[in-house]
């Protein structure tokens, strides 16, 4: 299991939301508290944040990423980075790579698609010899062509895709849960279990769901307005730090806008 994160809010140092945190993404690759599956998460890290809208001359719309394979706790640069970067949306994760699954860069979160950004904490239980063919063969050629790597959550990212492109009508909390019912269809016809805990970003709301099927969700929670944060929302796998942390409900997604307002939906 990875641990994730997601803020919405006023610009800050990446580093207030990565690093200072008692309990933060860097803690929390070496020490987790709420981890179903695995001890650490030492598989690498990947971060993904959008321009300040208030810089003139900074491309906002696209996500820039950095990731490592190296764990998040030995990697050098960071400090640097996370103090120099600023951004008022974030995404970033820690990975504990599912056994079996290589540990490259092309397996690394996020994974970004034009203005879209996506991070996935949870499982396909045997992916390869389950959804992995079902899932590639519902995808266009241009995104089964897209797939760099081997995980079952680029995979699932990809028929996110796949539904939001084939409903363009369609808002993107729409499309997630479409997909996770689909999802959820497969498992069950493919007698496997799953579960997916995802956030989602386009830079200017935040999209995210705690959800599985035949299985136990992973932990998520929330908060916001804190006031170590004011103004702002976090999503995360473990509370970061004190406060009024609440857990995300079983089988719900939650769309965060930008006046930082809920819109919750649920899968039963």
């Amino acid at each position: 299991m990875c641990r994730l994160l997601g803020y919405l809010g006023e610009n800050l140092q990446l580093s207030q939301v990565l690093c200072d945190p008692e309990h933060s993404l860097v803690v929390q690759s070496y020490e987790p508290r709420e981890m179903t599956s695995g001890v650490v998460n030492a598989d690498g890290y990947g971060i993904g944040w959008y321009g300040s809208r208030s810089e003139k001359g900074v491309e906002s719309d696209r996500p820039f990423t950095y990731k490592s394979l190296l764990p998040i706790w030995s990697d050098l640069n960071l400090d640097s980075l996370s103090r120099y970067i600023t951004s008022d949306c974030i995404l970033a994760y820690v990975r504990s790579a599912t056994p079996g699954q290589a540990i490259d860069l092309s397996n690394c979160q996020p994974f970004v698609s034009q203005t879209l950004s996506y991070i996935h904490n949870g499982f396909i239980q045997n992916f390869r010899h389950t959804l992995y063919r079902p899932i590639r063969e519902r995808l266009s050629d241009e995104l089964y062509q897209s797939i760099q790597g081997s995980t079952d959550s680029e995979h699932i990212f990809a028929l996110l895709l796949h539904t939001w492109q084939t409903h363009p009508n369609w808002t993107l909390q729409q499309a997630l849960k479409a997909t996770l019912l689909e999802l959820r269809q497969l498992a069950e016809t493919h007698n496997t279990r799953l579960s997916a805990n995802l956030v989602l970003s386009d830079g200017r709301s935040l999209v995210a769901s705690r959800f599985a099927s035949h299985a136990t969700a992973p932990s998520l929670y929330w908060i916001k307005d804190d006031a170590a944060f004011p103004n702002a929302v976090l999503i995360a796998s473990e509370p970061l730090f004190p406060g009024n942390w609440q857990a995300f409900p079983d089988s719900s997604l939650v769309c965060v806008g930008e006046d930082r307002e809920f819109d919750w939906y649920y899968l039963d």
